[in-house]
């Protein structure tokens, strides 16, 4: 179903500045759109992108639009040994997996040389849930300065886990001489470890753990904002829907978890 949405602000605004806002598209984008006569105010096609929208008025596009914006989105449940994105002579990139026999549910499968950028990498030895997104409004959503997304990990680790040590995970550690966002950290016995993180540095969560004299064993990523791995089986995918796109634009600017253990 074609995007729509209104406009709710006490003072008009123009039309390609609330479709940006809205997480739909970039201003260019819009205006593009617009020109080409597939979006519509209150049901009657515009053309002029500085068209100013007042309160309580819906906006439209067209569903030829839509499907232009979306793009490609899938998401993976990553199995170790996989690279994220473009690999190094020896590596096998996670793309290869995306074919017929491993997908779930209905969508065209990607082709073979079809770039799929990964929207938040997953490192060689760690596995779940990896998006691969052509969409520049999804990847904005997920990894843009102003994201507010957070990422859910179950991890398992070797060494004592301390009450101590999981204060020091949650606030206090720095990598590369940058400290760290706050984490949400819980140790659910065992040795296993549940991440809440709202930043992607390079290798984080084991670098975090090595500097509190824990190991890694094993790391599974669970979550990206509000999209969840669930069921899906290690090594399959399945397209994005619709309304998971909706909700992740909807989550970046606004906090979708709030470090809790929940």
């Amino acid at each position: 179903m074609a995007w729509s949405g209104v406009w709710r602000g006490d003072e008009p605004v123009r039309l390609n500045k609330f479709m940006a806002q809205s997480g739909v598209c970039s201003r260019r984008e819009a205006d593009g759109l617009i020109a080409s006569g597939l979006v519509t105010v209150e049901g009657v096609v515009v053309a002029d992108a500085g068209r100013k929208v007042e309160s309580g008025q819906t906006v439209a596009l067209a569903d030829a639009a839509q499907a232009a914006l979306d793009g490609v989105s899938v998401l993976l449940n990553k199995p170790t040994g996989y690279v994220s994105g473009q690999p190094e002579p020896g590596k096998i990139p996670a793309a290869r997996l995306l074919s017929a026999d491993r997908q779930v549910g209905l969508g065209a499968v990607p082709a073979s040389d079809q770039s799929l950028p990964p929207v938040g990498r997953l490192d060689e030895d760690s596995r779940g849930l990896l998006l691969l997104s052509t969409d520049g409004v999804v990847a904005k959503a997920v990894i843009g300065p102003l994201s507010e997304i957070d990422k859910e990990y179950r991890v398992r680790v070797r060494g004592e886990v301390t009450p101590a040590i999981i204060e020091r995970l949650r606030h206090g550690l720095e990598l590369d001489g940058r400290a760290l966002k706050p984490a949400g950290v819980f140790d659910n016995g065992k040795g296993r470890l549940k991440f809440i993180l709202k930043e992607g540095r390079n290798r984080q969560i084991r670098r975090m753990c090595d500097l509190v004299g824990l190991r890694v064993v094993d790391l599974q990523r669970t979550r990206i904002g509000p999209i969840k791995l669930g069921d899906l089986e290690e090594g399959r995918w399945r397209h994005l829907t619709a309304e998971e796109r909706q909700a992740l634009i909807a989550a970046s600017t606004a906090q979708s978890g709030h470090l809790d253990g929940d």
